[in-house]
Parts: C-alpha cells; structure tokens; sequence
C-alpha cells in the first residue's frame, strides 16, 4: 500500500491530478501509478442490431460496424497510451523518477478496486473527459455515482481535484467530535501527506454533548504531534458555514470524513460530503 494512483482520462482536470500526483509523491516519498481505463461506450439503443437490418444488406452492414468497432478501439488504447506517456512526462518534469501506468478495459471503479491492496492515496478529477463546457451542479451529476462508488468501494483516502491545483499550505479538518471524526485525525496523523501543513479544525455546532471540550481534546492531539492548529467552533449550517471559513481563511484543502453517522443514514453518502464535494472549488480528501 504506497502508491499513488492517479486516474486520468484526457479531461481539462488532468493536468491538475497530475499536479497533485507530484506533490502528493513528494510528500510521502512514493511512487506514482498513472491509471487509464477504456470504458464500455453508453449504447444508444439494442446491442444485437440483426433483426433491424435487411436480409439483403444484413453481412455486409454487420461487417462493417464490426470493423468500426475494432478501429474504434485501437484509436481509443492509441490514445489512452499517449495520454499516460504525456502524464508521466509532465510529472518527471517535476522531479518525480518513480513513475508507472496502466492502462484497463472496464469500468474505472472496478479498476481501482483491483489496485487497492498496492494504493496508499487514490486522485481523480472533479469532471470527466467530455463534461468540460458543464455547469458546477452538472459536472457533480455526471460524476457524482462514480464519485460515491467510489467513496463506497475504495477505502484507501480519496483526493477530488478540481480543474486547477497547486501545493497547498493548508487544510482544513471539518470535525463533528465524533468516533468517525477521531478516526480521521488519526489517519492524518499516521498518514504523513498534511504533515508540513498548517491546520484549521472546525466545529459547527449541532446537538451531540461536550463540544467545546473535544474540540479542544482533538486540537491537543494534533498540536502533540506537531502540527500548527487553529480551533474554531462555527453555528449555522454544516455546508454553508464550513465553505464561509474556507474562503475567509484562504483555506487551500478540505479534509472530511465520507458518512452520515446514524445507523439509517450510512446507507447513505452524507449530504454534508456531497454538499461539499458540489460546492467547494478547492481540492477535497474524503477519508473513510
């Protein structure tokens, strides 16, 4: 489990995963595995076109589509391949040496699922190749299943980038002082990716008891462990006032746990997460 795995598919994000990729590998002194897959292109009608053809031109059509079928996917392994060589370039030149890739047939998710066991952080872009000219609520509907599939199948931590990133000096930690919420600063401080970061620990408060007092129990934890924290308790709404602080305080990464808490409610993706996800226009670690 120390690698990193970075899921592109020729998107104007891609550059931007490959920007995070590097800065991800310098933090954790680990190698880069660039991951390409070719999917299933959505089928626009039956699968077996034989009974919709005429039976005089039913061989000669057949044959055709297939040999279209089989260019189509020559130029599409051609252009994945080109797509990992120009990713594995663009990192080298940011002084990353330990780089691999590959490339699979089938659906992303099932990919990353099998690379799991090698992965110590997975990234992947906020849009999707052909969802570029979307508006934000439609990028995160077209992405959004792939999104919490993956948050449901992956249990390594997820890194969502948005079109553009750079090293951040920062994060924020949206913390509820829940067991799940403990869980997460433990992964942040065994992880070693926000090490050299400043850190901003936000409450907002709701009806669980002692607030103040595990707030202040996390912030301890953390500052032992040698990170700059800056504690703070908000009111209001979870999203809206979590997304006020960002831009306040020029927060440059979010940290946020992936589930609802109530047994019901973990059939679920928190809304809160996905409130996040839709809105924030800043890179976002979802940990499970």
């Amino acid at each position: 489990m120390n690698k990193i795995i970075a899921c592109i598919d020729g998107s104007v994000v891609t550059s931007a995963i490959c920007e995070a990729a590097a800065w991800s590998a310098k933090q954790l002194t680990q190698p880069i595995l660039f991951l390409h897959t070719i999917e299933r292109p959505q089928q626009h009608g039956a699968d077996d076109l034989t009974g919709a053809i005429g039976l005089g031109a039913r061989s000669s059509l057949l044959k055709e589509m297939a040999a279209l079928d089989e260019q189509r996917g020559k130029l599409a392994l051609s252009h994945g391949k080109e797509m990992l060589a120009a990713a594995a370039d663009h990192v080298a030149r940011l002084g990353i040496v330990d780089i691999e890739q590959k490339q699979r047939h089938g659906d992303v998710i099932d990919a990353i699922s099998e690379l799991e066991t090698e992965a110590r952080l997975v990234i992947v872009g906020r849009s999707g190749e052909g969802h570029e000219s979307a508006g934000t609520k439609a990028k995160f509907k077209v992405l959004g299943s792939h999104i919490e599939s993956l948050i449901r199948s992956v249990h390594t931590p997820l890194v969502i980038v948005p079109s553009t990133f750079s090293a951040p000096k920062n994060f924020m930690l949206a913390y509820d002082g829940r067991e799940t919420a403990d869980k997460a600063i433990d992964k942040i401080i065994s992880g070693g990716l926000l090490n050299s970061l400043a850190c901003h620990l936000v409450m907002v408060k709701n009806n669980e008891s002692a607030q103040a007092e595990k707030l202040a129990g996390a912030e301890a934890k953390l500052k032992s462990q040698g990170f700059t924290v800056t504690a703070t308790l908000l009111e209001g709404n979870i999203v809206e006032s979590l997304l006020s602080y960002q831009q306040q305080n020029a927060i440059d990464l979010l940290v946020m746990g992936a589930f609802a808490h109530s047994k019901i409610r973990q059939l679920f993706l928190g809304s809160n997460t996905i409130g996040m996800i839709e809105r924030s226009t800043s890179p976002l670690i979802v940990l499970r």
